[in-house]
């Protein structure tokens, strides 16, 4: 498992990136969700992980 957070706003991102946090259940900075170690959220976690902290739990 791991734990996904939003660190930074993807505000001035381009609109893929935005929909990507979006996918990912993150609305505001500070949110936090737990998701498997599936190839597809691996996928989208590392195409935002500058905006992101990442964390196994």
């Amino acid at each position: 498992m791991i734990k996904v957070t939003l660190i930074k706003s993807p505000s001035n991102e381009v609109k893929s990136v935005k929909a990507t946090v979006a996918a990912l259940g993150l609305k505001k900075i500070r949110s936090t969700k737990t998701f498997e170690e599936t190839p597809a959220n691996m996928g989208q976690i590392n195409k935002v992980a500058y905006l992101l902290k990442v964390e196994k739990v």
